[in-house]
């Protein structure tokens, strides 16, 4: 019932499909393709209640859930396609407590965009691309092609015109809104030294927009006859290491990680990006023997801000893109050969005190079906017992 999908191609379907979908069901389909392309989706069956669509349906959404436009919902009839605009498409399957029938099957693919202009939304700075054939289709040459600050200039390959654009430089324009961080530029294509003008300018308008963990990437050409839109989606930077001491100086690089039973494990995690007005908060950090099932057979250390192992610890960092933490080696790590962590970190605003990050711990007595599109996962491990101090908690 609903994932996060990065597969190029594949099928989608109702849970139990071709058999009765189950009541209650709120599934959440993620897709996300390779940049610079797209996705499309076309349904192949749909059996659900009819009517106008208010208890069971399908809807189909122009990116992320939660901040893009519907393109559609549907429960009955025709056999669509979407296609979205970006590189990200979500799609909602719902069922009320009543009825139930055989459900939906669609199928996605990704197809290429626009190759004329392409955007990247890097952590440090936003990668544009001009092709020179576009150029010269338009009847410009590269030496044409500026930025608003035109002290920072691009790279001219055989086929292409590349700005590597830094987010707090060359006259990027930093937006704050309730709930995104906007990066904007301008790429300037014109023709000067002619007092007779007889072509028409071009503005590449860049964006790059920032919804907690999700870089939203738009680029479009303004001309006077007709503007082109380019949307990208991409995940922020994160990593998690493991530390040595509470001094955090000392990085470990063993894998596996040989740890004694009730050791100190201190953990450091990092958001790579070059906005210093960021901050990033450890959510939810979960062990479990098993590196692709962290449910089944899982030990939560902090959910949902609230620390659920005693010896969970917090570090001052003297970084918002820092934060640290400790636990202690426990009996998990006794009954399993390896040991593996999955957290889950949230991106803010630095200073934006009603941001997930300054809430701390919150209990939730439902799943909060938001909570997804707020979170950044990070797997590290494994961890193993040393081989003495299995040998000595036998013979004890």
């Amino acid at each position: 019932c609903g994932s996060s999908i990065s597969n190029s191609s594949g099928t989608l379907q109702s849970p139990s499909y071709p058999g009765s979908y189950p009541n209650n069901a709120d599934c959440v389909w993620e897709i996300q393709v390779e940049n610079n392309f797209r996705v499309m989706l076309t349904f192949r069956d749909i059996a659900m209640q009819r009517g106008r669509c208010q208890y069971d349906y399908i809807e189909v959404y122009d990116g992320p859930l939660h901040s893009s436009p519907l393109l559609g919902r549907l429960c009955s009839g025709s056999f669509p396609t979407y296609t979205s605009s970006s590189n990200m498409m979500t799609v909602r399957f719902h069922s009320d407590s009543r009825y139930t029938f055989r459900g939906f099957q669609a199928h996605y693919s990704s197809i290429p965009a626009d190759h004329n202009t392409s955007l990247l939304c890097l952590p440090d700075y936003m990668h544009a691309v001009v092709s020179k054939d576009y150029l010269q289709s338009q009847g410009y040459s590269a030496q044409m092609v500026t930025l608003n600050d035109s002290h920072c200039k691009p790279t001219v390959t055989s086929h292409e015109v590349i700005f590597n654009i830094p987010y707090n430089g060359c006259g990027t324009v930093r937006e704050e809104n309730d709930d995104t961080i906007n990066y904007s530029n301008m790429i300037k294509v014109t023709s000067s030294g002619h007092i007779i003008k007889r072509k028409k300018n071009i503005h590449l308008h860049i964006s790059c927009k920032m919804l907690q963990n999700t870089w939203m990437q738009i680029m479009y050409v303004a001309e006077d006859t007709r503007d082109v839109n380019k949307n990208q989606f991409g995940r922020y930077d994160v990593n998690i290491t493991f530390y040595d001491s509470s001094s955090f100086l000392r990085q470990v690089h063993d894998s596996p990680y040989y740890i004694d039973l009730n050791q100190n494990v201190y953990l450091q995690a990092y958001l790579h990006s070059s906005d210093p007005n960021l901050i990033v908060f450890v959510d939810t950090c979960v062990a479990s023997p098993d590196p692709h099932d962290f449910n089944t057979l899982a030990y939560d250390i902090i959910r949902n801000g609230c620390a659920r192992d005693s010896s969970y610890t917090t570090y001052y960092s003297p970084y918002s893109h820092f934060a640290r933490f400790k636990f202690n080696a426990f009996e998990f790590i006794s009954r399993h050969t390896l040991v593996y962590l999955q957290c889950e970190l949230v991106v803010c605003r630095f200073g934006d005190y009603s941001s997930r990050c300054y809430r701390g711990c919150i209990n939730r007595s439902k799943r909060d079906t938001s909570s997804a599109e707020e979170k950044v996962k990070v797997a590290i491990g494994p961890l193993q017992l040393r081989e003495e101090s299995r040998q000595s908690r036998n013979t004890g």
